[in-house]
């Protein structure tokens, strides 16, 4: 039965006969932070996949916001589809550039279990309350999860993930992440998987919630013209289909702005790898700059896509006056704990000894989707609501 059976050891073997020199292989993982038997029939990097789909934190993005509070509509991008729509991304990346496919997206699930309620307004609004507790950031929040707060094994706290993933976490960047606090890093090397993960991050924000921006309203075709990004891929699909139904007509412009993003990243990138002579995973350590990038034609041509998503979309007055309503309320929640730390229910207010008053009601409020913190607002501040 041996040959009908693909075990961890004969995935470990195809990484290496398949995958690029300077590619992380998962027979080569620095390991966990406590010593666990690994599976026969996954390898290191699938398992932490399967935990990180598992975990509470994972699930619970579906109810986080990523432009649109929750209540919305049903069909705007939350945390959990934003997650999955850059995994996606990051896999066809990955498996172009011979890196290793189970790694990237194993940090591509995990990279927004961090977050707070009401996307980035919710983060401002905790590193400002904890600036003098320790401060806040999505990032090292993400990793107190996966090391910490995630309760589902007996012999240890949190996910045990490797120390190639919690890198990914913990150093995960991109122009829309702003470090808030000093960072413990993970002693593992620099690897090309998270930088494939930080860019496929930057595609899916970006081009997503344009389309987000579409169908909400706050953007319109008129606010684009003259992009040179959008106007081209208009004429391409002019050219390429006539197509009446406007929903249809946008997926295909969304669909082909990735693809052209996608496809001059991987193309400029192998070209970096042969320029820079990038043989091992040391080579890539070396660099003063970041391997996987687009070419400076495509950099060039999204700064005025991005900033028509900034000036238009980010800046629209109600996604600003959703943005200062949510931080309006968790500031409420938060002040409601710390002036009475014994309404945070039991496995939250028994750490308090332990880790101290405000880091517990900063990691309780950082857990809770949108709509269970507009719930928790109104059993506060509504006298007729049941606590």
């Amino acid at each position: 039965m041996g040959d009908k059976i693909l075990t961890r050891a004969d995935m470990e073997k195809r990484e290496r006969e398949l995958l690029a020199p300077y590619a992380m292989k998962s027979g080569d993982s620095l390991g966990r932070a406590y010593k666990e038997e690994e599976h026969p029939y996954r390898s290191a990097y699938q398992r932490d996949k399967d935990r990180i789909i598992y975990s509470t934190a994972f699930r619970r993005l579906e109810y986080k916001t990523q432009v649109f509070v929750n209540h919305e509509g049903d069909h705007y991008r939350t945390r959990l589809t934003h997650t999955i729509e850059v995994a996606q991304i990051a896999r066809t990346i990955s498996r172009a550039l011979k890196l290793n496919e189970d790694l990237v997206e194993a940090i591509a699930l995990a990279h927004d279990l961090g977050h707070t309620p009401f996307g980035h307004s919710g983060e401002e609004t905790l590193s400002d309350l904890m600036r003098s507790h320790g401060g806040f950031d999505h990032n090292t929040h993400g990793l107190r999860v996966v090391d910490l707060l995630e309760r589902r094994y007996p012999n240890f706290p949190g996910l045990n993930l490797t120390r190639e993933v919690r890198k990914g976490i913990i150093r995960h960047s991109t122009p829309y992440d702003k470090k808030r606090m000093d960072i413990t890093d993970v002693e593992a090397p620099w690897l090309l998987e998270i930088e494939v993960v930080d860019i496929s991050d930057e595609i899916a924000y970006d081009n997503h919630d344009l389309e987000d921006g579409l169908r909400s309203g706050l953007l319109s075709e008129k606010d684009l013209a003259g992009v040179e990004l959008w106007d081209k891929t208009i004429e391409d699909i002019e050219r390429e289909a006539a197509v009446s139904d406007e929903e249809t007509k946008r997926a295909l412009i969304i669909r082909k702005l990735i693809n052209n993003q996608v496809s001059d990243l991987i193309n400029n990138t192998a070209k970096h790898i042969e320029e820079l002579n990038i043989n091992s995973i040391a080579d890539i350590e070396k660099q003063k700059r970041k391997i996987v990038d687009f070419s400076e034609d495509m950099k060039a041509k999204r700064v005025l896509f991005k900033k028509v998503l900034s000036e238009k979309l980010y800046s629209h007055y109600r996604v600003v006056r959703m943005s200062n309503k949510a931080s309006r309320f968790l500031r409420a929640i938060f002040q409601v704990f710390c002036d009475n730390p014994e309404q945070l229910p039991p496995h939250a207010y028994g750490k308090i000894e332990e880790r101290g008053k405000h880091r517990v009601i900063c990691d309780y409020i950082a857990g809770m989707t949108d709509r269970f913190a507009l719930d928790q607002y109104e059993k506060f501040f509504e006298p007729y609501e049941r606590v």
